[in-house]
């Protein structure tokens, strides 16, 4: 596997695979990767010629309280798990090469509404720092298709929605969320999980399967989601958000109805933020 640290390499290797008639798969990640990131290598292994994995830890995607800094950067152990899963190469730019003007002086892109709720409403800003650094990462790259974990499910409909919008050339594609055996969501903040908080985490993906259930069985919505939000409570989490929407633009359902629906929860337990989210369908 090549690695790549500038845009100059990036394009003469992709120029050099499309004059071959090759298609290009590309997994845009911040590194620190596990088992949930190379599920998306293979799948774009699956559905590409070449596959490129970009690690960047985006500065503009993190509020002014958030673990940016902490955020751990282990770029040589991402660097083995890319290549054993079937990566061709990495791109790890540094911030200048995708903000040269600086992150405070670049060019933003705000994609509206869907961004407004939910996790838009708890961290102002994220989901434009999200829409800018991913629509300059297809540019440098200008995949045939793009692979997301639907984990981050409003991040995933943020995307398709600044892809469709903008007309970029590009498939943005959803991949199942990877699990542990007993149904926590992999996630690289997992690991600042005590070992007491590890074992109380599953609560939050047994909870979106009993707001499933109980939306299927015909109980309101809006009572569905504070009897989830009190059981996460009493349990030790303090809830962001405990929500029932509507999974093509997360608008809210009406009551009675049942299909094309997403149930995200976000929620603290401890020092750590977890998210997780489940398709009713």
């Amino acid at each position: 596997m090549q690695t790549v640290q500038d845009a100059a390499g990036l394009r003469a290797t992709i120029r050099g695979w499309r004059s071959q008639g090759q298609t290009v798969g590309f997994v845009p990640t911040m590194g620190n990767l596990h088992a949930g990131h190379h599920s998306l290598v293979k799948l774009a292994r699956a559905r590409a010629d070449r596959v490129i994995a970009s690690v960047f830890v985006n500065p503009t995607q993190f509020g002014p309280n958030e673990d940016f800094d902490r955020y751990p950067r282990t770029l040589a152990q991402d660097q083995a798990g890319l290549a054993e899963f079937g990566c061709d190469l990495l791109f790890a730019p540094d911030v200048a090469t995708i903000y040269p003007f600086g992150a405070a002086g670049s060019v933003s892109l705000h994609v509206p509404e869907i961004t407004d709720t939910l996790e838009g409403a708890h961290r102002p800003g994220h989901f434009d720092g999200v829409a800018t650094v991913v629509c300059k990462l297809f540019n440098l790259v200008q995949p045939d298709i793009a692979i997301f974990g639907q984990k981050d499910f409003q991040q995933l409909k943020v995307i398709e929605r600044m892809v469709r919008d903008l007309a970029l050339p590009v498939k943005v594609m959803g991949a199942p969320t990877q699990r542990a055996d007993d149904g926590l969501a992999l996630s690289s903040r997992n690991q600042y999980l005590s070992s007491e908080e590890r074992a109380e985490s599953v609560q939050i993906y047994q909870t979106l399967q009993q707001m499933r259930d109980l939306i299927a069985k015909g109980h309101a919505r809006k009572v569905v989601e504070q009897a989830a939000a009190s059981k996460l409570e009493r349990a030790g989490f303090v809830p962001d958000y405990v929500a029932i929407r509507r999974a093509e633009d997360l608008s809210e359902p009406a009551d009675g109805e049942h299909d094309g629906l997403v149930a995200l929860i976000a929620a603290r337990l401890g020092a750590t933020r977890l998210i997780d989210n489940l398709l009713f369908d």
